[in-house]
């Protein structure tokens, strides 16, 4: 296990000499490099696996905190809104990490011929579990096709559906199975994410989503929470601040036109809201982070 961790990291190592986030000539394949303890920072994860190889992460869900360093990995079965922060890096030992993003097919593919799995198991979309030899194995197989470009397009996708076989066979895969399961409760609450994902500037009628994906409003509520740790509602308002506090940083908007933008009417609210979540108002806020990337 530490010598296949220590070679993936010296892979990674080798495809990112500065900072910052690494595409890779494999699509789905990302690497990050930092070299400092990071702030708090808010995303959208990405239905994702996530290996950290050196130095270690805190990954935050509405106030659950998952550890994630070089002996586990961390898989986000759907869009989350978490809260990363990198608690180990140096210069002279940065943090390094890969994601994997995926699409719910590869798991169904997966499981095709596996046993039907229960409807009614749900839990968290984030979880985290001991890495294996043979999953570090393959992620190495798939990180050394860097090095043969001409192989990756016939090879990569088996290497990718062994790596995602590997994490269905663990101990916690019955859980990510369900995602993939058409008319489990899982899969119609990712259903039911990609909903609001898609019109979260648009009021949300409860009973309305539930119809969209065959639930009865208290079943997709109580599911909802389940995977999410917030209620719809809940989960709709964060998507909306963090895409105006990006908005805000990318585009120049002043407070009340990103507000208008993610679907507030009330100026004042969308600044009472900002300010709860992001711990200052939506100025001050951006103010603070132009400053920090200087």
């Amino acid at each position: 296990m530490k010598s296949l961790i220590s070679e993936l990291a010296w892979y990674i190592d080798c495809h990112t000499r500065k900072d910052g986030v690494h595409n890779t000539a494999i699509p789905e394949l990302y690497f990050r490099r930092k070299s400092q303890p990071s702030e708090p920072v808010y995303s959208n994860s990405l239905p994702s696996l996530y290996f950290v190889v050196q130095g270690s992460k805190t990954v935050e869900l509405a106030n659950e905190r998952y550890h994630v360093d070089p002996g586990c990995y961390l898989v986000s079965s759907v869009h989350l809104p978490v809260i990363g922060q990198i608690i180990q890096a140096s210069t002279s030992h940065p943090y390094l990490s890969l994601q994997l993003t995926f699409h719910p097919d590869i798991l169904l593919d997966i499981t095709r011929t596996s046993s039907p799995s229960k409807k009614t198991m749900t839990d968290r979309g984030i979880l985290t579990n001991p890495s294996t030899s043979d999953l570090l194995n393959a992620v190495l197989r798939l990180v050394k096709l860097l090095e043969t470009p001409s192989d990756i397009e016939v090879l990569a996708p088996l290497i990718i559906k062994e790596i995602f076989y590997r994490v269905l066979q663990s101990e916690k895969g019955e859980l990510l199975k369900q995602y993939a399961m058409i008319g489990s409760y899982a899969h119609c609450i990712s259903e039911a994410i990609e909903w609001i994902n898609q019109n979260y500037s648009e009021p949300l009628a409860v009973a309305e989503l539930a119809k969209t994906v065959k639930m009865s409003p208290r079943t997709l509520h109580k599911h909802f929470k389940k995977v999410t740790a917030m209620s719809p509602l809940q989960y709709q308002k964060v998507i909306r601040l963090q895409t105006a506090r990006r908005l805000l940083l990318t585009e120049n908007l002043d407070a009340a036109n990103a507000g208008f933008r993610v679907g507030y009417e009330s100026p004042s609210q969308f600044n009472r809201e900002y300010a709860r979540l992001f711990g200052r108002p939506p100025i001050r806020d951006i103010h603070d982070l132009r400053n920090s990337s200087l």
